[in-house]
């Protein structure tokens, strides 16, 4: 989805401030995975000098140019901020709102007392205001020192009952930059004889299968000769135990891609990592090709031809 700021050639800067615990940190990080810059805890007084109007990428070294020529920028704001000075921050809002290069829209986030009661005594940091007592006094007072700020605020987002994955969803629909990211899936094959692959979310063992490793000519071949996948696709429980998988993860994958999962591993093992797992693993990652999932291919235990390394969506080789 493209930003409608980006679209009139005006940089996105948001600015994330809030609550002390409330989830700045994992808000810049989500940020990030949709192509913004972010920096945090920026000194107060460098900020018109990161969003000063330059030449992006012409510009020459040391001139304040709006991050060196960033579409999309992200910055931490809260308390722990050097210089920090709500009346002076929001002068500071007042002057890059006006401005007609820039798309500022302020994210606050707020969460309940008891939970940010919990997740400062669950990881045992100290609050900014709360150094000398107890942490819901430095919370009372934090609320009140950034009241303003939440009222300038073009986005408010209370953390309190929100997973990581429904917050991320919330922060993309508020500020219209879920950029579509699909997650990217690996099948890989694998000998079970070398273990388990640690990265594995998920494991099918195809052992059941004929085993060409007892045909003689078929022997010295793997699983991407096409005598060696004719031979396992005769299996008359090949197609079906593949039609059920393909079956099981269809609606998996959708699942997983709202909760906010990156990337998946689909480990597919036989007993030597040569035969029955690489055309289960090779038909597999080319019917999630066929559904538009970003798919890389991985053959584990295969010695790899020259040049050759794991396969893209588009099929090329690349070095991995």
């Amino acid at each position: 989805m493209s930003d409608p700021g980006e679209q009139a050639g005006r940089t996105l800067v948001v600015l994330v401030t809030g609550l002390s615990g409330a989830g700045r940190t994992s808000t810049l990080k989500i940020l990030e995975d949709e192509g913004f810059e972010a920096v945090d805890n920026l000194p107060l007084s460098l900020l018109p000098i990161l969003l000063a109007p330059g030449r992006g990428g012409d510009a020459p070294a040391g001139t304040g140019s709006v991050a060196m020529g960033a579409t999309r920028l992200a910055v931490g704001v809260d308390l722990r901020t050097r210089g920090f000075d709500q009346r002076l921050l929001l002068d500071q809002l007042t002057a890059l709102r006006a401005r007609s290069d820039l798309d500022l829209r302020v994210v606050y986030l707020d969460c309940d007392d008891a939970v940010l009661i919990r997740r400062f005594t669950e990881t045992r940091r100290r609050h900014p205001l709360a150094t000398d007592r107890p942490v819901a006094d430095g919370i009372r007072i934090e609320r009140e020192v950034m009241m303003p700020l939440r009222e300038a605020a073009d986005v408010v987002i209370d953390t309190s009952a929100l997973t990581l994955a429904t917050f991320r969803q919330a922060l993309a629909a508020a500020l219209a930059v879920g950029g579509g990211r699909q997650m990217t899936v690996t099948v890989l094959s694998f000998a079970f004889r070398g273990g388990l692959p640690r990265e594995a979310d998920m494991v099918f063992d195809v052992r059941f299968l004929d085993n060409p490793h007892y045909v003689e000519e078929l022997r010295p071949h793997d699983g991407r000769d096409p005598a060696v996948a004719a031979h396992v696709g005769r299996d008359p429980d090949f197609e079906p135990f593949l039609a059920r998988l393909q079956a099981l993860l269809e609606p998996l994958l959708p699942r997983y891609q709202s909760e906010g999962k990156s990337y998946l591993t689909i480990a597919v093992g036989c007993t030597g990592g040569k035969h029955r797992s690489v055309v289960t693993a090779e038909r597999l990652a080319a019917w999630l090709k066929s559904l538009g999932t970003p798919v890389t291919l991985r053959h584990r235990d295969l010695p790899a031809a020259a040049g050759e390394g794991e396969q893209s969506t588009t099929g090329e080789a690349t070095n991995g």
